[in-house]
């Protein structure tokens, strides 16, 4: 699965990830939620190995592609964190 392949190729650079597995939604299909966290110097990186490793690209339709929900390989959410702590 890509959320694997993403996975083993950001912890082959030394970048931890937690992976969250989930079902639900419309089609009750299951969906992945890797949660990563890079200094700022490795966002660009970080992107880069997902971008990679995150399965072949998307090929729409017109239609698909106005849709509101056009198919997707991946989405990226980058939350500036300024602190946090470990317990």
């Amino acid at each position: 699965d890509c959320a694997a392949d993403v996975t083993a190729a950001l912890n082959e650079q030394k970048i931890s990830v937690t992976r969250i597995s989930s079902t639900g939604g419309f089609w009750r299909r299951g969906n992945v939620t890797l949660l990563i966290g890079v200094d700022e110097g490795d966002v660009e990186r970080a992107l880069q190995i997902i971008d990679k490793n995150a399965g072949p690209s998307v090929q729409t339709t017109p239609e698909q592609a106005q849709s509101p929900y056009p198919p997707h390989r991946a989405t990226v959410f980058l939350v500036n964190v300024d602190s946090f702590a470990h317990y």
